[in-house]
């Protein structure tokens, strides 16, 4: 009888927490990935103690599972769990229905993305122990993924290709590319520098497509990304991402806050700056110190709203 009760007991906890998707890596590459030592304060480990016990468990007593979204199907009782590589396959899968405003229904957070710590669902190939980036023109392949068009305030000789490494959530290293204003390249690339270096752990470091622009939706997005042709969030002004001056980083570790208004629409759970999560940003931490040394202002130190994502080049 013990037996079983084991044997049933290790089914419900699912797959372990280190463990990856295959299809959502790089085929053949994503095994090559490299660790790297992180200090001990900026562990990214799965089940380190990163925050007060108390605060987290109260989190999960008012979210326990996911079925308490508003319409949507149950979990299975192996979904992953706090602080657990594997991502939901629902992950970017279920539109939110929408607010009058045209955001997403602010809902509480999914007990799997309570301390978030995915390892990327792409990138560009495994990165090397040692910090790398280019700088350079915007290959026409990059461009056409890219959400640049005629229309941009921008020209495309304005703008340049970066490639940088960082740090994933599982403590090996990616290589990821951004387009940003070809006259903040090389800043950039030091910022990137300095968080590979304090090991600041990110979850995706790409380029937005598109498509994404006009997607419905699913409030769980996490890409950290700086040129986006769009205006600012709430208005009909070129965003300062527009001219490729302004990046977002861990958008659902550090979410905009006006208001009722959670954007990425699932990260409530993250309003709390005092959880001190791996991938959250805060003041005095490698990240801020390293956007305050290219004179770039933070969105964490507004007052009307709050952007702790956000850094741009005029401080807006």
């Amino acid at each position: 009888m013990l037996l079983v009760v084991l044997l049933l007991a290790a089914t419900a906890c699912g797959a372990p927490a280190g463990s990856l998707q295959p299809e959502e890596t790089v085929p053949d590459l994503a095994a090559e990935s490299t660790p790297v030592d992180l200090p001990a304060t900026e562990s990214v480990q799965a089940g380190a103690p990163v925050t007060s016990d108390d605060a987290v468990a109260e989190l999960l007593a008012d979210q326990a599972a996911s079925e308490q979204l508003a319409d949507r199907p149950a979990e299975s009782v192996d979904r992953p769990g706090r602080g657990s590589l594997l991502r939901p396959d629902w992950l970017g899968e279920r539109p939110l229905p929408l607010r009058p405003d045209g955001y997403g229904e602010i809902q509480p957070t999914p007990f799997e993305l309570i301390d978030r710590r995915f390892p990327p669902s792409t990138f560009l190939r495994p990165g090397s122990p040692t910090f790398e980036s280019t700088t350079g023109p915007i290959p026409l392949d990059v461009l056409a993924r890219s959400t640049w068009q005629e229309a941009c305030p921008v020209t495309v000789d304005e703008l340049s290709y970066v490639t940088v490494s960082y740090v994933g959530f599982d403590g090996n290293v990616y290589l990821g590319d951004l387009i940003v204003n070809a006259s903040a390249a090389d800043d950039m690339v030091s910022v990137f520098r300095a968080m590979f270096e304090a090991g600041f752990p990110i979850e995706e470091v790409r380029i937005i497509a598109a498509p994404e622009l006009e997607a419905a939706p699913t409030g769980d997005g996490n890409v950290t990304t700086a040129f986006v042709c769009r205006p600012v969030t709430g208005g009909a002004s070129w965003s300062q991402h527009a001219y490729g001056l302004a990046i977002d980083v861990n958008p659902f570790h550090n979410p905009y806050v006006k208001g009722d208004l959670v954007l990425p629409e699932l990260a409530t759970a993250y309003t709390d700056r005092g959880l001190g999560l791996p991938g959250m940003i805060s003041e005095g931490d490698a990240v801020v110190a390293a956007f305050d040394a290219i004179g770039w202002g933070w969105g964490g130190r507004w007052a009307t709203l709050t952007d702790p994502q956000h850094f741009s080049a005029n401080g807006r």
